[in-house]
């Protein structure tokens, strides 16, 4: 099966069900049960499950251009991070769990979990193995920033639920991943929506995106989103079991990246850029979210050099046994 076949159908649905007034209406708060419903019925969410399980049997690479589409689109629901968590049951035998799955990955309690507020369940990266916990049972707060659905997941004592097999370099390189591929996605749509409104906005007699200035800053902002998507398609190409290297150029990069576009795009739209009812905020607080979600840019640049001066291999070998594997 083709992701781009269905890249399609899988946008045209997020289309109809994440519009911004759905959106906003979850991010206030609202009932989600119907965007949840239309997601489950799709079979989407089973799409890197084995066909032997009953999924799709896609790879991570195979479905890159629908976490694309989930970022562009500022779905306010683990969607992505539920797609991977399928699979991990699923290799692991254990029967899928009905309902969005978020992405703990620090190990300890307190940490931030983008979706956390909006989630049935969390799959937890406690160092040696992987835990899938009922929302229920741990304690989720809000974060305090207007309008984010990620919460701080605690809990006493060791987390209660079913035991998962670990990936080799963690949940966190994984998630990684996923983070990347939002955030290329976002940009994109981000560079889509401050090109049109550069087009379309006149000052002094004509559209500002004449001026040579603010081409240059268009021209440097598409540069930005294909580096993010290139480097979150190199993370994806390794699979479920990605290194820390790949995952650590995917997820720099992509960071990296996200606080210039958004800064960008808010300088084109200026003034009304930054007001609540348009709908540019809705990309770029994600844009930032994901950016800072399992870990930053500094915190993988420190992962990536780390792992680069522990092996004596010359650099280019490194980077092709470790990058492009």
């Amino acid at each position: 099966m083709d992701a781009h076949a269905l890249l399609e159908p899988f946008d045209r649905m997020l289309a109809a069900i994440s519009a911004p007034a759905a959106v906003r209406a979850v991010e206030a708060g609202g009932d989600a049960s119907a965007m949840l419903s239309e997601l489950a019925q799709s079979g989407f969410l089973d799409a890197l499950v084995p066909e032997e399980a009953g999924g799709a049997g896609l790879s991570l690479a195979g479905i890159a251009p629908l976490i694309e589409a989930i970022g562009a689109h500022a779905v306010p629901l683990p969607v992505a991070e539920t797609m991977v968590a399928r699979a991990l049951l699923a290799r692991a035998g254990v029967a899928s769990r009905d309902g969005p799955i978020a992405l703990a990955t620090a190990g300890v309690p307190g940490q931030i979990v983008p979706c956390g507020l909006v989630a049935a369940h969390v799959l937890i990266d406690l160092g040696d193995r992987l835990v899938l916990a009922s929302a229920d049972a741990l304690a989720v707060t809000p974060t305090g920033v207007h309008h984010a659905l990620a919460a701080r997941i605690g809990w006493e004592g060791t987390p209660v639920g079913r035991d998962i097999t670990r990936p080799p370099a963690g949940l966190r390189a994984l998630a990684a991943i996923v983070r990347a591929t939002l955030i290329a996605g976002a940009a994109h749509r981000l560079l889509e929506v401050t090109t049109r409104h550069a087009n379309e906005r006149v000052q002094f007699g004509k559209p500002i995106g004449r001026q040579q200035a603010l081409q240059q800053n268009l021209a440097v902002m598409a540069e930005n989103a294909v580096a993010a998507r290139i480097a979150a398609q190199l993370g994806c190409a390794q699979g479920l079991d990605v290194s820390l290297a790949a995952a650590a150029v995917a997820k720099s990069t992509a960071s990296s990246v996200a606080a210039r576009l958004a800064g960008t795009a808010h300088a084109v739209h200026g003034a009304i850029g930054i007001s609540e009812e348009f709908d540019l905020q809705l990309l770029t607080r994600r844009l930032h979210e994901w950016r800072l979600a399992d870990g930053s840019e500094g915190y993988w640049n420190g992962v990536l050099g780390a792992a680069r001066l522990a092996d004596p291999a010359g650099s280019v070998d490194w980077i092709r046994a470790e990058v492009f594997a």
